[in-house]
C-alpha cells in the first residue's frame, strides 16, 4: 500500500468531514436566527491544519480539521457553538481597540459575553454540558459587574483581580476560539467601521426577532455598546478653541531671503523685519465643571480632570495667559478656581480637593457662569465641559456658549442631556491611562 497515498487521502476525507460540519453548524445558526444573515455572509471560514486549536484573526475563523472532528465527536454541538461564539465577537467588535487594554482580562471578558449571549439565546443547537455550571457563575457575575457586556466584565475584572483558579474556570467554560492576532488591522477584509455597519444592521433586525420572545436581553446590550458612538476626547476638547496673538516668528509670513540679503549686503541691515505676531488657536476662555454629588466618586472626576489637563497643556492648545474656571457644584455650587497660567494649574492638580457630594443640580453652574459673562470675566467664552454621571435638573434654556456633558460609561438609565447640548461618553479606560 502506498502509505503517502493513504495519509493523503486520509488528510483529504478529514478537511471534507470538517467543512461540512462548519457548514450544518452555519445553516443551524442561519435558519434559527435569521437576523444574523448578513454577518454571517461576512464572517470567513477558513480550515488551518496542523495548529490544534481555533484561531479568530477579527474577520476569519480558522480552524484545525481535526481538532474540531475530535470535540465534534464528543459533543455534536461543539461545531455550532464555536462558530456562533466568534460570530458574536464579531459582531461586538471585540477585536479591535484593545492596544490599551489588559489583554488577558478584555480576552476573557470578551468570551464571557459572547457566552452570556448564546445562553440567552436558549437555542438547543448550541447546548453543551457545561452550560448548567456556566448559567451559575453568570449569574453572580451579573451582579457583581452590573451586567454583562465585554466591557462591565473587564472592568469588574480589573477591579477584583480573578484568582488564577478563577481565571482557569472562566476560560474552561467560555473559551473557544484564540485572540493572538487581534488588533493586526492592516490585514484584515473588514474594517471596524464596516463590522459596525454590519452590527447596525443585526441591531435593528434584532427587533423584529424578539418581539415574541422573552430573550435577547444580553444580545441587546452588547449590541448597543458595540454602535454606542465614541469620540476622541482630546479631538473634542479642541473645538473650544478661540484664536489668539502669540509672539513669535510668523514663519509663513516671512521672507528669509529679503532678510539675510540685507544683512549681505548693508550690514547687520535687513530689508524686511519679522512679524512678531500670528494667530495660533489657543484655548482662552474655558469653564469646566465638575459634578461633585456622592454619586460621583472623586478618583473618577480627578482622572478626567487629569486628561484634561493633560490635553491643555501641550504647546499647540495651550494659551501663554489663560482664563479658566473650574467650578464644583453638587446641588449648589462649592467652588470656583480662576487659572490663568499654567502654574496655578499645576498647583490645583497638585493639591486641589473636590468639595460637595450632595444631590445634582445642573442649573446653579449655567446661573453662576452667566453672571460671570455679565460681569464681563471672558474676553470670549467659548464653552463650557461638564463632567458628571448624568442623573440631575438640567437647565430648560439653551445659553449663549457650547456646552458639553460628559460620561463616564454608558448608563442607558440616565436622563437625555438637552437638545442644545452635545452628549459625550467616555470609557473609564481612557481616564485611567491618564491618571
Amino acid at each position: 500500500m502506498d502509505t503517502d497515498k493513504f495519509r493523503n487521502d486520509r488528510q483529504t476525507q478529514i478537511k471534507d468531514l470538517a467543512a461540512q460540519v462548519m457548514r450544518l453548524a452555519r445553516d443551524g445558526i442561519l435558519i434559527n436566527m435569521r437576523f444574523l444573515d448578513v454577518a454571517l455572509s461576512r464572517l470567513k471560514i477558513e480550515c488551518r491544519e496542523g495548529t490544534d486549536e481555533q484561531l479568530y484573526d477579527g474577520a476569519v475563523l480558522y480552524y484545525d480539521p481535526a481538532l474540531l472532528l475530535r470535540r465534534y465527536k464528543q459533543t455534536p454541538n461543539y461545531a455550532a457553538r464555536l462558530y456562533l461564539h466568534t460570530l458574536l465577537h464579531c459582531i461586538f467588535n471585540h477585536a479591535f481597540g484593545t492596544g490599551k487594554l489588559n489583554r488577558q482580562y478584555w480576552d476573557m471578558a470578551t468570551d464571557i459575553a459572547v457566552e452570556a449571549v448564546i445562553l440567552d439565546m436558549d437555542l438547543h443547537l448550541t447546548d453543551m454540558p457545561s452550560d448548567s455550571a456556566l448559567r451559575n457563575r453568570l449569574e453572580l457575575l451579573d451582579k457583581q459587574a452590573g451586567g454583562l457586556t465585554a466591557e462591565k466584565i473587564y472592568r469588574h475584572l480589573r477591579i477584583e483581580e480573578p484568582s488564577t483558579k478563577a481565571v482557569e474556570e472562566w476560560n474552561r467554560l467560555c473559551h473557544y476560539d484564540e485572540h493572538i492576532y487581534w488588533e493586526i488591522k492592516e490585514e484584515l477584509e473588514l474594517s471596524q467601521a464596516q463590522w459596525r455597519k454590519i452590527s447596525e444592521r443585526v441591531k435593528a433586525d434584532l427587533k423584529s426577532f424578539s418581539k415574541d420572545k422573552n430573550r435577547g436581553g444580553n444580545m441587546e446590550q452588547n449590541l448597543r455598546e458595540a454602535t454606542r458612538e465614541r469620540y476622541d476626547y482630546t479631538d473634542f476638547l479642541r473645538r473650544f478653541m478661540v484664536s489668539g496673538e502669540v509672539v513669535q516668528v510668523n514663519d509663513d509670513e516671512f521672507d528669509y531671503i529679503y532678510y539675510t540679503y540685507g544683512l549681505d549686503a548693508y550690514g547687520n541691515m535687513p530689508l524686511i523685519e519679522p512679524l512678531e505676531y500670528k494667530d495660533s488657536n489657543k484655548i482662552k476662555d474655558f469653564v469646566i465643571a465638575l459634578d461633585t454629588s456622592a454619586s460621583c466618586r472623586g478618583r473618577i472626576v480627578q482622572a478626567f480632570l487629569q486628561k484634561t489637563y493633560n490635553i491643555m497643556q501641550e504647546q499647540e492648545n495651550f494659551f501663554h495667559k489663560i482664563n479658566v474656571h473650574i467650578i464644583q457644584c453638587d446641588n449648589e455650587v462649592r467652588q470656583d478656581i480662576r487659572i490663568t497660567e499654567r502654574k496655578e494649574f499645576d498647583a490645583f492638580m497638585k493639591n486641589g480637593k473636590l468639595t460637595g457630594f450632595g444631590s445634582t443640580d445642573f442649573r446653579p453652574v449655567f446661573e453662576y457662569v452667566d453672571t460671570l459673562c455679565l460681569a464681563h470675566e471672558f474676553d470670549d467664552l467659548k464653552g463650557l465641559i461638564y463632567f458628571t454621571d448624568g442623573y440631575g435638573v438640567y437647565p430648560e434654556q439653551m445659553p449663549d456658549y457650547d456646552v458639553a456633558f460628559v460620561f463616564l460609561n454608558d448608563d442607558e438609565n440616565a436622563p437625555r442631556v438637552p437638545p442644545w447640548a452635545i452628549r459625550i461618553v467616555l470609557d473609564e479606560e481612557d481616564l485611567e491611562e491618564d491618571a
